[in-house]
């Protein structure tokens, strides 16, 4: 299979980490999804990850916390899941580093674009995390200003559906799945596959973006080389 894309950014949500249990990591679906960041890497593609932290921390979780302070903690929900991936990266290889835009020099370094870029240059994998560092903001939004910020060939979001319906596939067994949109489409139709920042700030910038299904076979990969079967928008 031949690359489609010479820079990418993959947006992974934390839930697809924790498979079936919810919560927390699944090993064997961490393992998976290396195995392909692996191969991809391997094709000399640069890599940028961000990674949700939905499996640790979610919103407010049904408590009265204020928001802000419910943002952080789902930041360094992030940073956990991180340096997960970065473990399992590393033990296949492939060096990695770990980037936050919120500063715990402990464990990652800060997030520096041009340190992220010699990264590249020096065959490294990074992965993103702490989100954009600002309350009010998704992943989503981070993923999308990272990919714009690298100048990415394409922000691909792997999904727990493979692609953007007119409606929920698993409400409505009618559900139309779309190939391609606009991010205008997205706005308009209100869909929810990524928030409306996110998408303007793709659209601002012209990085296309494809939403596919993790679960489904060698998806990454795929993707990475032009063959899903997602759902591809662009202007």
């Amino acid at each position: 299979m031949q690359a489609k894309y010479k820079r990418i950014l993959l947006k992974l949500s934390g839930e697809a980490l924790a498979g079936d249990q919810r919560f927390g990591l699944n090993e064997e679906i961490i393992s998976k999804v290396v195995d392909q960041i692996v191969e991809v890497h391997n094709m000399g593609v640069e890599i940028a990850l961000v990674i949700g932290g939905g499996n640790f921390w979610r919103g407010r979780q049904g408590t009265n916390m204020e928001r802000t302070t419910a943002d952080h903690m789902g930041m360094l929900a992030t940073v956990m899941n991180s340096l997960a991936m970065m473990d399992a990266i590393e033990r296949r290889g492939v060096p990695v580093r770990v980037q936050t835009a919120l500063n715990m020099i402990s464990v990652a370094e800060p997030y520096i674009l041009r340190k992220a870029l010699h990264h590249f240059e020096k065959g490294r994998i990074v992965i993103m995390a702490c989100g954009t560092g600002n309350p009010y903001c998704s992943t989503d939004t981070a993923a999308a200003q990272r990919a714009c910020e690298i100048d990415a060939d394409v922000l691909l979001m792997a999904k727990n559906v493979d692609g953007i319906y007119d409606s929920d596939p698993k409400t409505n067994p009618n559900a139309k799945r779309y190939e391609k949109l606009s991010f205008l489409d997205i706005i308009e139709k209100g869909l929810k596959a990524m928030d409306t920042t996110a998408a303007t700030m793709c659209m601002d910038n012209d990085v296309p973006v494809y939403a596919f299904g993790l679960n489904e076979e060698n998806s990454i990969v795929k993707a990475v080389c032009g063959e899903g079967n997602g759902t591809l928008i662009t202007n």
